[in-house]
């Protein structure tokens, strides 16, 4: 059986776009005679949908468009994920489906039976549970349909939640002789190799072959790295390429061995964040941006990125400098502006800081400098940012990491503007180690920049480690709180760090959640982001 695993980039609610998509797809398949055309999960409408299933005009389009996937399948199965109407309107009106079709007719559907409510996923909000699995006879095989998360559970790598039921159990019991699962599974770091892990388990239980399609592209905060897969019980047979649309050919009937695991996981990570960054701006129609390049790590990142996923002609960067800004972070700002072939404007603010601080002179006498001096900076920078956004039609890209975020090492309505956060999911090790790899064949980041001591540079001779513990400690915790869940005490345990060290930073994290909720989403990486999926309020007692 020869199969296409067609791994598109949807668009949400372009309904017309993405059936183009799958049109095209099966005219492909066709064209090199495939048996089964699959695609991601609720390929026709994007993923995930969101409130848009709360409207009836968007289901009807859905159902619509399907007439014309069927019309195009002349000769050919093909799979396709779509929400579709519960007709025996039980609790929830929808289903997360996938629509069946041979030869220009729709032979049934297969309705997704575990529906994830966790983390960034909140399908039960939307949809009504599948009833029992079924084979399906195509082409004189049995084959099982499934999606996504009804992998999950048989391979214990969902934490927050325990299913009651196991679908690959039940379909044990029917001895399917190929699995198809269509997926919209969200990159995390490393993710590939838990998603490859998954369907090695499937296949072991079922004693058959497992293609999974898997949907790749940006989506606001989330994003989707393909890497589609096809595996028996003895390991990976092929995978599609990861962060770009690509086709799977499988062919069941050949020969194959297993390939070898790579461990890609840094330029995974660089990858990801170009492909979020490029989505972002081309399914809303923008073209440019621009971001305040201070000379430090953050931004000379971020910098990197933007070329890659929009090219250099449309990214401009404003090198901002005060009284307290260093010679080598104008100089290294430079450097990297040629180096990556950007537009770089030199904007002093110290006109415009001066002037503040005489508004302000009266009211303040007598009173010590401290972070109100120190945050009229970063919003004086702010407001060009935003100046420049208006008058030439940038977006700006704030350049705030997550261990930034996490204790309120930045100001609001300052270097907290911007239309997307780039690096809002990323612990300052990881920029270190992004910006290393960059740098792997040759000098782009200037070493200065690496090297230097991390300084907001709002003070005269400021350092991050003036008011921070070491990023080491720092991303440590992070990491163990936020993502693990683990409790101060286990944590200052597992690395012998001094407990009230722990307990501050634990403190600081939820005491700055009221600034993060007004910082613009960012590009989530990991297994806890901070703008999507995790959930504490801001007014608690509990920390």
């Amino acid at each position: 059986m020869k199969i296409l695993a067609a791994q598109i980039n949807t668009t949400i609610g372009d309904i017309e776009g993405n059936a183009q998509k799958i049109i095209n797809a099966i005219e492909r398949g066709r064209s090199e005679e495939a048996d089964i055309v699959i695609f991601p999960e609720l390929a026709l409408t994007g993923y995930p949908p969101e409130d848009f299933l709360l409207l009836t005009e968007f289901l009807h389009k859905t159902q619509a468009k399907l007439q014309d996937i069927i019309h195009a399948s002349k000769g050919i199965c093909t799979i396709v994920g779509l929400p579709r109407l519960n007709p025996d309107n039980h609790e929830k009106i929808l289903y997360n489906s996938a629509a069946v079709i041979e030869n220009q007719k729709l032979l049934g559907y297969v309705d997704k039976i575990l529906l994830p409510t966790y983390d960034v996923f909140d399908e039960r909000r939307y949809f009504e549970p599948g009833a029992q699995p079924k084979l399906w006879d195509i082409r004189q095989k049995k084959i099982a349909v499934t999606i996504c998360e009804d992998l999950w559970q048989h391979s214990g790598f969902i934490k927050t939640t325990h299913y009651l039921r196991d679908p690959v159990l039940e379909l044990k019991k029917l001895a399917p002789s190929l699995m198809l699962n269509l997926s919209a599974s969200p990159y995390s770091y490393d993710k590939f190799k838990v998603r490859y892990t998954v369907c090695c388990e499937v296949a072991k239980t079922l004693e058959c072959p497992v293609v999974m399609c898997n949907l790749v592209g940006g989506n606001d905060s989330l994003i989707f790295d393909g890497y589609s897969i096809y595996v028996d019980k003895s390991g990976l047979i092929q995978k599609a390429k990861g962060f770009v649309e690509d086709d799977l050919w499988v062919d069941t009937e050949a020969s194959s061995k297993s390939l070898h695991l790579k461990d890609n996981n840094i330029a995974d990570l660089y990858n990801a964040l170009v492909m979020g960054v490029r989505d972002y701006f081309n399914k809303q129609g923008f073209t440019k941006a621009c971001l305040g390049l201070s000379g430090g790590i953050d931004s000379a990142l971020v910098a990197c990125i933007a070329v890659d996923a929009l090219g250099a002609s449309n990214v401009m960067a404003l090198y901002m400098p005060s009284r307290y800004s260093a010679a080598e972070s104008g100089r290294d700002a430079k450097q990297l502006s040629k180096n990556i072939g950007i537009e770089l404007r030199e904007v002093p603010i110290e006109p415009s800081y001066e002037s503040y601080l005489n508004v302000l002179s009266k009211d303040f006498a007598g009173l010590k400098s401290d972070t109100t001096e120190e945050n009229i900076q970063a919003r004086i920078r702010g407001t060009l940012l935003m100046a420049f956004s208006n008058k030439f039609g940038y977006i700006v890209l704030s350049t705030g990491n997550k261990s930034e975020m996490a204790l309120g090492y930045s100001t609001l309505y300052g270097d907290m503007c911007g239309g997307l956060g780039v690096l809002g999911d990323l612990t300052k090790r990881q920029v270190y180690d992004l910006a290393n790899w960059i740098n792997r064949d040759k000098e782009i980041i200037p070493l200065y920049i690496i090297k230097r001591p991390p300084s907001a540079e709002l003070s005269p001779n400021q350092k991050d480690s003036d008011s921070l513990p070491d990023y080491e400690i720092v991303d440590k915790v992070l990491q163990s709180y936020i993502e693990e869940h683990l409790t101060p005490q286990q944590i200052a345990k597992k690395y012998q760090f001094p407990l009230n060290i722990v307990e501050d930073l634990v403190k600081r994290i939820h005491r700055n959640e009221y600034k993060r909720r007004q910082s613009p989403i960012s590009l989530r990486v990991s297994e806890k982001a901070f703008s999507v999926g995790r959930r504490f309020p801001i007014v608690q007692k509990w920390v």
